[in-house]
C-alpha cells in the first residue's frame, strides 16, 4: 500500500475541533509516535514500510533511548528469540563493524566480545556496540525512510481542570485520542497513537489505567512480586555495616540513602521503583580519553557506605565491566554499592519535567562522584585506583564536554493496567499467550529498591530478584493496548501491562524494538478495518507480523541435558518438580545431576521460610510402599532440608541432607510404610535451612507386598 491510508476521523464538535488544532490546515497522521526510543524508531520504521505516514515527537535532543544512550552490552536470553526491525538493527551493527574505517582506537582483530552478547564467527548479528554505533544506525533507519522527527517536543503535561488524571496535551473525544499537543502549544492530529517513552506520560495523560511500584505477590498469583527481603542475596552489602552517621550512634542520623520506613512486609506491594543508573561509557585510550573530575559540591558522605563495605572485607570493584568496540566499556551496576541510586527513583515517573531533570542531575552527581572517589579517595583500596585511573569519559560519545550522556537508565516507571496484564505465569510458562506478537527472553530481573536498617542494625539493600531459567515465551498482544473503555487508538510497547517482576523480564531493548514493530503493525491493520486497537482480526495481524519476520512461538524444545533422567523410566508413581503444588521454588538449573525431566529447581538460598512446594499421590491398594525424595547433591546444599509426609498413618517429618549422595540416585530413601487406599502428601519447604534446597521429585514405589502396577 502506498502513500497516507485513507481512514477519515469523524468530525469534530466546533469546542474540540478548537481545542484540539489551530486550523484545518494541521496534518492528519496516520500514526503519532511519542518517543523516539528504540521501539519509536522501529515504529515509524515500521509504520513509513506499510505506507503510512508517521510523525515521531522526541521529548529530548537525542534519539534511540538506552540504545544510543551506553547501553550497549545487549541483554537477549536468547538471539534466536528476537526477529524483524530488531534483529535488522543488530545485523546492521554488525555491518557497520564489518568496515574497518569504523575502528578508530583498535584494531577490528584484536577485540574480543563477552558475556552473553559475544558474538561467533557464524552470526549475521553483533549485540555489543559503541552508542555512536548504534545512533548511526538509528539515523540511518531514520534518513532511509524519510521520517520527520521533531525533538525536544514535550507533551503539555498541564492537569485539565475537570479530569486530574488527564492533561492539556491529549485531545480527546470519548476514548479516542484526536490530538497530541506539545508545551509549545503545537498539535498533531492522528489516527493512531503510539507511547514509545520509558515514563509512559502520553497514556497517563489520555487518562488510562497504570501503575508504579509493586504489587503485591497475591494480585496476580506471583512468588517474587511485593517486598523481598528474603531473597536479598545478590549485589548485598557485606555483614555488619553500620547504618548512622556515627557509628553506633542513632542520634548523628542515619546515612544517605537508608529509607527510615523500610523494608514493608513481606510480599506485600508498595510505591517503591528499583534504582536507576547510567550505563558508564569509558575508554582507556589516552587520545580518547577525559579526565576523571571531581564534580562540583562533592560530599564524601554520600560514599561512606561504599567505603565501609571495602573496609568490611569487599575485594571487587564495585561494577559490571562490559568492553565495547574502540576500546571503550559499557559499565552497569554490581555489588552492594555501585552505580544503582538506590532508593532515589520513586519520584520519577510522575515528577514534572524540572523535577526529573534534578533526579537525573542528582543520578549524574552521584555517579560522576563513584567515579571519581573510586579512582582517587584513600579510603579505596589502592590496587582499584589504579585500575580505575586507567580509564576515564569518552571524548568522541556524547555532546556534552565532561564526555557523559544525559540518557538515564530508566528501569521501570509507569505501567500501564491494559487489556491483558503480563505477569511471571507467563514467564514461566504456567499461562501461555494465545495472541502472541513477539517474544521476550529475558530472565526475570529487578535491581534492588531501598537501602533499609533489619533488625539487627545492619543496612541492607532489598528488591533484586533473579529468577531464569524459563524458554522464551508469547507477549500479549492485548498487553499493548489499554482497556478500549479508556482508549481505543492507542498502542504501548514500552510502558506497557505487565507486573512489576514480569516487566523486569520484557523490558530489554531489543524486545522493546520488536513491540514497536509489533505496535504500528497494529495501529495500521487498526486504520484500515476501521476498528479499535483491541478489536483488530488477530490472524491479520499474525500473518503481517510474520511476513515481516517477527518471531511469535518459540519452536525450540529446551536442550537435553545428558544429567537429565526420563521420570517415566522409574517403577511406582513419579512425580516430578513440576507436578508440585508451589509456592516458590522459582529458580531452576541444570547444573548437577542426574535429575529428573528437564530440570530441577532450588530456592536460591533466599526466602527461608516462604518457599514450599506439595506432593500428593493417590494410593489405591493397601501394601507397604517405599517413599523416596529426588535431589541433586553438593557442598552448598541445606543439610536440614525439612519434609513432612501425611498419610492413612498419620502426620510424620524428616530433615534431609541434600550434601549426601541419594542411595538409589537420582531418589533417596526416606523410609518405608504401611499404608491404607487414600491420599498422601510430601511437603517440602525451606524454613530455616543452612543452604540451597532442591526441589526435584517424590517416589512412591510398592514393596512385593503390593502390585507395583499403581
Amino acid at each position: 500500500m502506498v502513500g497516507t491510508l485513507m481512514l477519515l476521523l469523524p468530525t469534530l464538535g466546533t469546542n474540540l475541533f478548537s481545542t484540539a488544532c489551530r486550523s484545518e490546515e494541521t496534518p492528519l497522521y496516520d500514526l503519532v509516535i511519542y518517543g523516539a526510543s528504540s521501539a519509536g524508531i522501529t515504529a515509524a520504521v515500521q509504520a513509513k514500510r506499510m505506507g503510512a505516514s508517521v510523525i515521531v515527537l522526541e521529548p529530548s535532543g537525542r534519539i534511540g533511548g538506552l540504545t544510543t544512550g551506553g547501553l550497549g552490552q545487549t541483554d537477549i536470553g536468547k538471539k534466536a528469540a528476537i526477529g524483524g526491525i530488531s534483529r535488522e538493527f543488530y545485523q546492521r551493527i554488525r555491518k557497520h563493524y564489518e568496515n574497518e574505517s569504523n575502528w578508530h582506537w583498535e584494531n577490528k582483530a584484536s577485540y574480543r566480545s563477552g558475556g552473553q552478547s559475544r558474538t561467533t564467527a557464524n552470526e549475521d548479528t553483533m549485540w555489543t556496540f559503541e552508542p555512536s554505533a548504534a545512533l548511526k544506525v538509528m539515523q540511518d533507519f531514520v534518513t532511509e525512510h524519510n521520517i520527520p522527527i521533531i525533538r525536544n517536543a514535550k507533551l503539555d503535561r498541564t492537569l485539565l481542570n475537570d479530569d486530574a488524571t488527564r492533561v492539556k496535551g491529549v485531545v480527546m473525544q470519548d476514548a479516542t485520542i484526536r490530538a497530541f499537543i506539545t508545551e509549545d502549544q503545537t498539535h498533531y492530529r492522528g489516527r493512531c497513537f503510539i507511547d514509545a517513552t520509558y515514563e509512559g506520560d502520553l497514556l497517563a495523560g489520555a487518562g488510562v489505567s497504570y501503575t508504579v511500584g509493586r504489587e503485591s505477590a497475591q494480585v496476580y498469583d506471583e512468588s517474587l512480586n511485593g517486598v523481598q527481603t528474603r531473597r536479598g542475596l545478590h549485589h548485598q552489602l557485606k555483614t555488619g555495616i553500620d547504618p548512622y552517621r556515627v557509628p553506633g550512634d542513632p542520634r548523628s542520623g542515619l546515612l544517605p540513602g537508608i529509607d527510615e520506613t523500610g523494608p514493608g512486609v513481606e510480599q506485600l506491594g508498595d510505591h517503591r521503583v528499583q534504582a536507576f543508573c547510567f550505563r558508564m561509557c569509558l575508554t582507556d585510550q589516552p587520545a580518547n580519553r577525559l579526565k576523571i573530575s571531581k564534580p562540583d559540591g562533592y560530599d564524601p558522605v554520600m560514599y561512606e557506605l561504599l567505603f565501609r563495605n571495602f573496609e568490611a572485607g569487599e575485594k571487587v570493584l564495585p561494577w559490571s565491566f562490559s568492553l565495547m568496540p574502540n576500546r571503550k566499556t559499557d559499565i552497569n551496576n554490581n555489588r552492594g554499592v555501585s552505580t544503582d541510586l538506590i532508593g532515589q527513583s520513586y519520584q520519577y515517573p510522575e515528577a514534572s519535567y524540572e523535577q526529573r531533570e534534578a533526579i537525573i542531575e542528582q543520578h549524574l552527581h552521584y555517579q560522576k562522584g563513584l567515579l571519581w572517589t573510586l579512582a582517587n579517595h584513600p579510603r579505596v583500596p589502592l590496587a582499584m585506583r589504579q585500575r580505575v585511573l586507567q580509564w576515564g569519559p569518552c571524548r568522541d560519545e556524547f555532546t556534552s564536554p565532561d564526555g557523559w550522556q544525559r540518557q538515564l537508565y530508566v528501569r521501570e516507571a509507569r505501567r500501564m493496567i491494559g487489556a491483558t496484564v503480563m505477569t511471571q505465569n507467563h514467564c514461566q510458562g504456567t499461562r501461555v499467550a494465545k495472541q502472541p506478537v513477539g517474544l521476550a527472553a529475558y530472565t526475570m530481573d529487578s535491581h534492588h529498591v531501598q537501602r533499609y536498617v533489619d533488625n539487627n542494625g545492619q543496612v541492607q539493600n532489598e528488591g533484586d530478584v533473579q529468577v531464569g531459567g524459563f524458554l522464551p515465551y508469547g507477549i500479549e498482544y492485548g498487553s499493548l493496548t489499554p482497556q478500549q473503555n479508556e482508549c481505543d487508538n492507542l498502542l504501548v510497547p514500552v510502558c506497557l501491562s505487565a507486573s512489576h517482576i514480569a516487566f523486569g523480564s520484557i523490558r530489554m531493548e531489543p524486545v522493546f524494538m520488536v513491540l514497536g514493530q509489533t505496535s504500528a503493525t497494529a495501529a495500521i491493520h487498526a486504520i484500515r478495518e476501521k476498528q479499535a486497537v483491541q478489536n483488530i482480526d488477530y490472524e491479520k495481524l499474525r500473518s503481517q507480523l510474520t511476513q515481516d519476520k517477527q518471531v511469535l512461538r518459540w519452536s525450540q524444545s529446551a536442550p537435553k541435558s545428558p544429567l537429565s533422567t526420563d521420570p517415566k523410566t522409574f517403577a511406582g508413581i513419579v512425580l516430578d518438580d513440576n507436578q508440585s503444588d508451589r509456592s516458590g521454588f522459582d529458580s531452576i538449573s541444570q547444573s548437577n545431576g542426574p535429575f529428573l525431566g528437564s530440570h530441577y529447581r532450588h530456592d536460591s538460598n533466599a526466602g527461608k521460610g516462604i518457599q514450599d512446594a506439595r506432593f500428593s499421590f493417590k494410593i489405591k491398594k493397601a501394601g507397604r510402599y517405599k517413599l523416596q525424595i529426588a535431589w541433586t547433591p553438593h557442598a552448598n546444599r541445606a543439610t536440614n532440608v525439612p519434609i513432612t509426609f501425611t498419610s492413612s498413618v498419620g502426620r510424620q517429618t524428616f530433615q534431609l541432607n541434600q550434601q549426601k549422595k541419594p542411595d538409589e540416585s537420582p531418589f533417596g530413601t526416606l523410609g518405608s510404610f504401611d499404608l491404607a487406599p487414600g491420599v498422601v502428601t510430601v511437603e517440602i519447604r525451606n524454613a530455616n535451612t543452612d543452604g540451597y534446597v532442591i526441589l526435584d521429585g517424590v517416589r512412591m514405589v510398592a514393596t512385593s507386598k503390593t502390585p507395583t502396577n499403581q
